[in-house]
């Protein structure tokens, strides 16, 4: 079968989503057993809920990806680090770290490096792999290229656009975001080595999102909405 025309293909690009604050247990335990049934990457859940992910996804062929310093990536370095150390010993195999974000708009880039270094080691020590969030709607371009160049520096395993709960005060007041957007995927896939994974999140809803921001180099997404993408794809054919 051609590979781009196959449903696993597009499921194991997916990490679903299950991080928004209302979530009770009940809704993670429900939203990691759909993780299961469509063999996607990995199921994304708040810390806490590693454990629980773990014991659900146990057996299967789909990891659990535990998100560190989210969404405002303001914790302190050693509590990132000991945030990671925790959520691998209860069941992730992959780790989503949120930049600090205002070191980031001050250009400290000793202490980003430092950050993502500390957490990186972390990571991988204990078996995992690391996704540092950039949170792109609040950086300039300059900002995300040179958080390339250090996430390249230090081999993390993926760089990705955002948090899903970056938002932005716009000019009427109101709050909002852009998520992952063609022009930051593409200066994301520029600006890292192919031995860097991209990942797209926020705002990758539906087939054709995933299509789209997969041509443009995009290995793996964080989307909500995966039961609808991938009916979507086995209703046009995919197999």
């Amino acid at each position: 079968m051609d590979a781009a025309k196959s449903l696993k293909s597009l499921a194991k690009m997916i990490d679903h989503s299950l991080l928004h604050p209302t979530m009770t247990d009940e809704a993670i335990a429900k939203g990691c057993e759909l993780a299961r049934r469509y063999d996607v990457a990995t199921a994304c859940v708040k810390p806490y809920a590693a454990q629980v992910a773990r014991d659900i996804l146990a057996g299967s062929a789909v990891g659990v990806c535990a998100v560190v310093g989210f969404p405002h990536g303001n914790s302190t370095v050693t509590i990132k680090v000991r945030e990671t150390e925790v959520a691998i010993k209860d069941g992730a195999t992959e780790i989503d770290v949120v930049v600090n974000i205002g070191k980031v708009l001050g250009e400290d880039w000793d202490y980003i490096s430092g950050e993502i270094s500390a957490v990186n080691r972390a990571t991988v020590g204990n078996g995992a792999i690391l996704k540092v969030i950039f949170e792109n709607d609040y950086l300039e371009d300059k900002y995300i290229i040179k958080l390339c160049e250090i996430s390249t520096t230090n081999a993390v395993a993926f760089v990705k656009t955002s948090t899903g709960y970056g938002f932005v005060k716009q000019p009427n007041g109101m709050y909002s975001y852009a998520g992952a957007t063609d022009h930051h995927l593409r200066l994301m896939r520029e600006h890292c080595p192919l031995t860097i994974g991209i990942k797209a999140a926020g705002g990758v809803r539906t087939l054709d999102d995933l299509l789209r921001v997969r041509a443009l180099g995009v290995s793996r997404i964080g989307a909500t909405v995966t039961e609808s993408i991938l009916e979507e794809a086995r209703r046009r054919g995919y197999q």
